[in-house]
């Protein structure tokens, strides 16, 4: 790959990621995601009215967060996407309240790795890694992919 010599505060360059997402259902995830704050922005549906795609955002134009979720045409695997989400919240303990409130199911304490009791739909107790002191929550959507919330100081 060759190395342009553009100085890239001059150049045109990439000023956003939105993850685009495959998974089973659009609207189980749009519901869930909901849960996390994200609000519908656009979405398309079939001729029977299911969706098979959204947008979704958080926050404005300061602190925009937006993910994209489309139909998978094959069986979701998260493992195998080898993928996770980072977040930040300014209150990790009332978002995992909201959860569980909500009928996400409590995970408990995070084992550092999966066990037979994990699966989607999960939200486990916060953590105090280094990295993120205030805390961190570890939550498991309904296709089985991690989204890490991360408290803000």
């Amino acid at each position: 790959m060759a190395h342009s010599t553009l100085n890239p505060i001059n150049a045109s360059r990439v000023q956003r990621l939105v993850p685009f997402v495959h998974v089973a259902t659009v609207q189980t995830s749009i519901e869930f995601y909901s849960l996390l704050g994200f609000m519908l922005q656009h979405v398309m549906s079939d001729s029977s009215g299911r969706p098979f795609w959204a947008m979704l955002q958080s926050g404005d134009d300061a602190s925009k967060a937006e993910i994209m979720f489309a139909v998978a045409s094959g069986p979701v695997n998260a493992s195998q996407q080898a993928v996770l989400f980072y977040m930040y919240s300014s209150d990790v303990a009332t978002l995992r309240q909201h959860l569980l409130a909500s009928g996400v199911r409590d995970g408990g304490m995070y084992a550092g790795c999966a066990t037979p009791n994990d699966g989607p739909g999960m939200v486990y107790e916060i953590a105090h890694p280094a990295h993120m002191p205030a805390g961190e929550l570890r939550v498991i959507d309904p296709d089985g992919y991690v989204i890490l919330v991360g408290q803000l100081q």
